[in-house]
C-alpha cells in the first residue's frame, strides 16, 4: 500500500472524511502540493504533523474541499431557474423547501433567496445550505463578499440587498434569515428529505463514479415527487433514468415516480 493510501485511511479514521471517494489524480495532486509546500517529505510525516497541529489540520481541510463560488455562477443556467423552473414549482406550492448542498461561501443559497424574493416575500423563503467545511460555513453566515463575487448580480438586486462597506459588500439581514447553514458530508451523513428543489453544483466533478452514483440516488430520495435537481455546467447526468430522474432542461433533472 502506498503512503498516500495509508494517509487517506488515517484521515478517514481521524476526520470521518473518505478521500478514496474523490478522484485520486486531482486530490493527490492537490494534497501533494500542499504537503510539499509545508516541508514534509512524505504523507506519513504530514499526517503525524496534522494530528498534533490544529491550525495545520484546518488548512488541510480547507485545501481538501473546493471553495470556488460566486453569485449567479454560469448566469444562463440561473436564468432558466428564475424564468422557468421556479415559476413551475411555485404554481403548486408558494413555500418551497430548498436545499443548497455543498454551498461553499454562501453565494449560491443567497442567490436562491434573492431570486425567490421576486416571487414571494422573503419571510416565506426557507433554504437549507450545507457544506463539509466549518470555516467556510462561518464565512457564509457573515455574508460579506468582494465586488468580483457580485459581478453577475443584477443591479436592482445588488442595490436592494447589499450594503457597501469599504471594499466589500454585506448582504441584508432579511436574506440571511432565509438561510439555515449546517455542516453536512455528502459522502457519509444522512440526507434530509422532502425538498422541492436541490441545488448541488460544481462539486460532483471531484468524486469517483461510484460516489456520484450513490449521491444521485440519495438526492433523488431527498426530493418530493416531481422535485427538481439542479447541477453544475460540467456535471451533466448522462443516464438520469438510472437514478429515477428525467431531463427537465439542460442541467435540470426532475424526479420521476416510476
Amino acid at each position: 500500500m502506498s503512503d498516500y493510501q495509508t494517509f487517506i485511511q488515517s484521515i478517514k479514521k481521524k476526520t470521518g472524511i473518505d478521500l478514496s471517494l474523490y478522484k485520486e489524480v486531482q486530490m493527490k495532486r492537490r494534497l501533494t502540493s500542499l504537503r510539499d509546500k509545508k516541508g514534509y517529505k512524505d504523507f506519513d510525516a504530514y499526517f503525524q504533523a496534522l494530528k498534533n497541529d490544529q491550525a495545520l489540520m484546518e488548512e488541510f481541510l480547507d485545501k481538501m474541499t473546493i471553495n470556488v463560488s460566486e453569485f449567479y455562477r454560469n448566469s444562463g443556467r440561473w436564468e432558466v431557474l428564475e424564468k422557468k423552473i421556479l415559476p413551475d414549482l411555485l404554481q403548486n406550492n408558494r413555500k418551497l423547501k430548498i436545499w443548497s448542498a455543498a454551498c461553499s461561501t454562501g453565494d449560491e443559497p443567497y442567490t436562491l433567496a434573492m431570486m425567490l424574493s421576486q416571487y414571494v416575500d422573503l419571510s416565506q423563503v426557507s433554504i437549507l445550505a450545507t457544506d463539509i467545511d466549518d470555516r467556510i460555513l462561518d464565512r457564509a453566515k457573515q455574508g460579506i463578499y468582494s465586488d468580483r463575487a457580485l459581478k453577475e448580480v443584477p443591479n436592482n438586486l445588488k442595490k436592494k440587498f447589499f450594503t457597501q462597506q469599504d471594499n466589500a459588500y454585506v448582504i441584508d439581514d432579511k436574506v440571511k434569515r432565509a438561510i439555515t447553514f449546517k455542516k453536512h458530508n455528502l459522502l457519509s451523513d444522512p440526507y434530509p428529505n422532502n425538498f422541492d428543489l436541490i441545488v448541488c453544483r460544481n462539486v460532483m466533478i471531484y468524486f469517483t463514479e461510484e460516489a456520484k452514483a450513490a449521491i444521485y440516488h440519495k438526492f433523488n430520495q431527498s426530493l418530493n415527487d416531481d422535485g427538481v435537481f439542479f447541477v453544475g455546467s460540467t456535471e451533466q447526468i448522462f443516464s438520469p433514468e438510472k437514478y429515477n430522474f428525467k431531463v427537465l432542461d439542460t442541467f435540470f433533472y426532475q424526479k420521476t415516480t416510476s
